[in-house]
């Protein structure tokens, strides 16, 4: 490691000048607005793989927002990793909770203070470093391509078919991810699985306008009264879905994985404090970090109907309306899970309503497996940095686009996140500890290393 560690420290500030750069373009895809951003963002990163020592960095335009990508490929018989990361960042709004500019980046304590300085910029930044520093130091084991987008943020739409346009540009033996977070800054850990998504709008109609609830009440079905009981008979006493066929695709995690989760350091006390509640809930038989990992959920996230205003109006409502969401483990087909609940909830409605249920969006899961070389490779360069063999976690949100690759390159990817919770990612005051920028350049060369040995 001593050549890594003398890399790091010659050239650190450097290396931040150059995230500095990035950082300041403010590609925010979600405003169209900014689209020549997006440009510029690829610009840069077309300029930093070439600097950094690709063989060749090209700018693919796809129907959204545009793809650099680079590689440089130096034996076709060594194995090929293929990185992916975002140069796009969220919305900044509200910007009056920033406490610097949001794209004007400021160390403050050891700690950067900007958008995108964890999500993605300042973790993909560390890919485009550590591969410089390989190819300088010439240690690189490996081929390496690097696949830059700017639609992460707004749900990759345009990704999926690009993958599938350049499947032989992108062929590889594992794709190297760095958009996810470890438990601590002293406890490194890696996401081993994502969960899909499920997500619809619900409509329940009953009389054909809103009525007088005294001169209608209790004679005619109020929708609001009705969406509140389906609702509640979705899940059983012990935290069970009930839609008939929910579970069968659910993917069980192995006693030796649960038990490996189960090393994570977690007091539920201290949860309960920090979102004030007295107690929590969940299916029967699992922990709290399983809940959020490994299972499966319903959720209601929004729900309206009737009079909301100011004072009171007696009216028995025509409509009710509420936004449903499950997230859903590997295996879970979400457009499977779409059928099933739009069918089982419109056979639960009485007859005195009618019901509508419209499908929104949704996404596959994801899972890595604990024993493939590409895992074992991050699990020992981790150990080496940070003194600790890393805890496998199993993220309780979602990045479609990590399942899209499974399916239209059929490869894996591995989450080697460094962010922390307390990053502040999608918030004001978004920021990235230096020390974790630079770990996670040390960290990364050490994974290509074991990756090339593993996989002799």
């Amino acid at each position: 490691m001593k050549h890594i560690n003398n890399y790091v420290e010659e050239n650190k500030n450097r290396f931040l000048d150059e995230l500095f750069g990035l950082i300041r373009i403010p590609s925010i895809s979600s405003i169209s607005s900014h689209k020549p951003d997006m440009y510029k963002a690829a610009e840069y990163w077309k300029d930093m793989l070439l600097k950094s020592g690709a063989d060749k960095a090209e700018i693919y335009e796809t129907v959204g927002n545009p793809v650099t990508y680079g590689e440089k490929i130096i034996d076709p018989k060594l194995p090929t990793v293929l990185v992916y990361g975002h140069m796009d960042v969220m919305p900044v709004d509200p910007i009056d909770l920033w406490d610097s500019p949001p794209f004007e980046p400021e160390v403050r304590d050891g700690i950067i203070f900007a958008r995108g300085a964890d999500d993605d910029k300042g973790q993909s930044m560390m890919h485009a470093k550590a591969f410089e520093l390989m190819v300088k130091t010439n240690t690189l084991p490996c081929n390496v391509k690097f696949m830059i987008e700017g639609e992460e943020e707004i749900g990759s739409p345009s990704l999926g078919k690009w993958c599938e346009d350049n499947k032989e540009m992108l062929k590889a033996d594992i794709i190297l991810v760095s958009d996810t977070s470890m438990i601590a800054a002293d406890i490194p850990s890696i996401t081993t699985g994502l969960r899909g998504l499920a997500y619809w709008q619900v409509e329940v109609t009953g009389p054909n306008r809103d009525l007088h609830s005294g001169l209608f009440g209790g004679a005619v079905a109020n929708p609001i009264n009705v969406l509140s009981s389906m609702i509640t008979k979705m899940v059983d006493e012990t935290g069970k879905i009930t839609i008939p066929g929910f579970y069968n695709d659910v993917m069980e995690v192995s006693a030796e994985e649960r038990e490996l989760l189960g090393g994570a350091p977690f007091s539920a006390e201290e949860y309960k404090k920090a979102i004030d509640v007295k107690e929590l809930a969940g299916e029967e038989g699992f922990t709290p970090m399983e809940h959020t990992g490994i299972r499966p959920t319903f959720d209601v996230c929004g729900i309206w109907g009737g009079y909301t205003g100011e004072g009171a109006k007696t009216v028995l409502p025509s409509k009710a309306f509420a936004k449903i969401s499950c997230r859903l483990v590997p295996n879970q087909d979400h457009l499977k899970i779409a059928d099933l609940f739009k069918e089982h909830f419109e056979s639960i409605a009485p007859k005195s309503v009618k019901v509508e249920v419209t499908s929104l969006h949704g996404g596959q899961g994801y899972v890595c497996p604990i024993d493939i070389p590409a895992y074992k490779a991050a699990e020992k360069a981790y150990t080496d940095v940070y003194g600790k063999r890393p805890v496998p976690v199993r993220s309780g949100g979602s990045i479609p686009i990590i399942s899209t690759f499974e399916e239209v390159l059929g490869i894996k990817s591995v989450l080697m996140g460094f962010g922390l919770e307390a990053d502040a990612i999608h918030s004001p005051n978004e920021n990235y500890p230096l020390e974790q920028f630079y770990n996670g350049i040390k960290t990364i060369p050490l994974f290509y290393k074991y990756f090339a040995e593993l996989s002799k």
